[in-house]
């Protein structure tokens, strides 16, 4: 339970449903630490996500339907699995997507398992997808949910067979105005909570500003620094112009177009960034098209494997909407996409999800893109 509307509707439907539920919320990052980014950002140090508020109203959720409710602390986990990495991942010129290793290190691996500790059979979240059984191939698959202004079947392409055969996503067939209005028929704490919309660690979406603050708290208790990510380097057209100077690449990700430092008289985007030289390179809009992408790490949910190309839909950030081409087996791992038409801004670090129309086939990691 995350203290918001669509965890505290689904456990509602789990309940009426007749299930015997628990409520169970993760404690994972110390909403205090860090204070100045929060008053540089005009933010509490609660009432955004995964805050003390949330915790609190996900037990008020619990109370007003008579469950039990526990709070789980990976709050040391969640800093070496996922914020190290964060930090980590924007040095090297990547942009990472730690709500997607939250999901697969945390809620369907620690917290499933903590469930099952508990006395659970199975683990619900608010999700807004889908999982079916299908009989023909004997596998789980994830499907989009209904509302595809809400679908987060992107956020969980790392999900397993075992994962999907213990979770249930009972808000996949709604439409988040379903969701708001049961919520408000049953009287539901968290019936107008707005949402949340941020990373639950980064205030304000000031990335670059959580990054320095975070190296220096480091190193004021001893722990050092990680990576030099914050020395300067040049922005650079892609012939080697130097046209800028920047104060450290994790400022930058690929198709950014404000916050340059540079003016040319027309507009620039970053085409790619190059850690190890320090450097961003810069051109224009039509120079970030790309048709080819190198994908690692795989995870193949409707299929075992990916053994021969295959025609599907891929996404390669949430809010893209899914473009076809033909995914084919690397032989030395992993995959590639090839587009049918050149896709803009495709970005190292984020993750290139497969779809065959509403079922998520697999997905992986962005390393690189081609012409």
């Amino acid at each position: 339970m995350s203290g918001g509307v669509d965890s505290s509707a689904a456990a509602s439907l789990l309940q009426e449903a007749g299930n015997d539920v628990i409520g169970v919320t993760m404690q994972l990052w110390n909403q205090d630490r860090l204070p100045q980014l929060k008053a540089q950002a005009g933010i509490r140090s609660s009432g955004h996500c995964c805050s003390l508020d949330d915790v609190y109203d996900a037990r008020r959720v619990a109370d007003f339907l008579g469950f039990p409710f526990y709070v789980v602390n990976f709050s040391a986990a969640f800093e070496e699995r996922v914020v190290r990495p964060f930090v980590e991942e924007y040095g090297r010129g990547r942009t990472p997507i730690p709500c997607v290793e939250c999901n697969n290190v945390f809620k369907f691996d620690l917290l499933l398992t903590r469930a099952r500790q508990l006395g659970a059979e199975k683990l619900a979240t608010g999700h807004y997808a889908r999982i079916r059984f299908n009989e023909t191939t004997g596998r789980h698959e994830l499907w989009r949910g209904v509302d595809s202004s809400k679908d987060q079947s992107y956020f969980l392409f790392g999900m397993t067979q075992e994962q999907l055969a213990r979770t249930e996503f009972p808000l996949g067939e709604m439409t988040k105005p379903e969701v708001r209005e049961m919520a408000r028929q049953r009287h539901l704490p968290t019936r107008e909570k707005p949402e949340s919309q941020e990373i639950c660690f980064v205030p304000g979406h000031a990335y670059a500003d959580f990054i320095a603050a975070y190296q220096a708290e480091r190193s004021e208790n001893g722990n050092g620094f990680l990576p030099d990510e914050q020395s300067s380097g040049d922005v650079v057209l892609s012939d080697g112009t130097v046209v800028g100077h920047h104060q450290g690449v994790h400022h930058f990700t690929v198709g950014q177009r404000k916050g340059l430092g540079i003016a040319v008289g027309h507009p620039l985007y970053v085409l790619s960034i190059d850690s190890d030289r320090k450097q961003v390179v810069v051109g224009e809009n039509p120079e970030l098209l790309r048709q080819k992408v190198q994908v690692s790490d795989m995870n193949w949910i409707s299929i075992e494997k990916l053994q021969e190309p295959m025609r599907v839909s891929a996404k390669i950030r949430n809010k893209h909407e899914a473009a076809p081409g033909m995914v084919q087996p690397r032989p030395a791992g992993g995959a590639v996409m090839v587009f049918d038409e050149p896709q803009r801004a495709i970005t190292p670090g984020q993750a290139c999800v497969f779809y065959h129309n509403d079922v998520v086939i697999g997905g992986g990691w962005i390393d690189a893109a081609e012409a």
